[in-house]
C-alpha cells in the first residue's frame, strides 16, 4: 500500500481541526483548498478527504462561519 503524500497528511490535519471545532472560517477554508492544490496535483487521498469535508459542509456537520 502506498504511503499518503505529504500534502495529503497536511490536508488531513487541517480538515481534522475543522472537524474538532465543527466550524471553518474563510481563512481555514482557503488554507484547506490551497493545501489541496499546493503541489499542482490532487491525489486519491486528497480527493477522498476533500469529498468528506465537502459532504460535512453540505450536511451541516461543519458550519462555515465568518472570520
Amino acid at each position: 500500500m502506498m504511503k499518503p503524500s505529504k500534502s495529503a497528511s497536511n490536508l488531513k490535519e487541517l480538515i481534522n481541526h475543522a472537524i474538532q471545532d465543527l466550524e471553518v472560517t474563510p481563512e481555514e477554508y482557503n488554507k484547506i483548498m490551497d493545501c489541496a492544490h499546493d503541489d499542482g496535483h490532487i491525489d486519491k487521498e486528497e480527493k477522498e478527504l476533500l469529498s468528506q469535508f465537502q459532504q460535512m459542509l453540505s450536511n451541516g456537520t461543519i458550519k462555515r462561519v465568518k472570520g
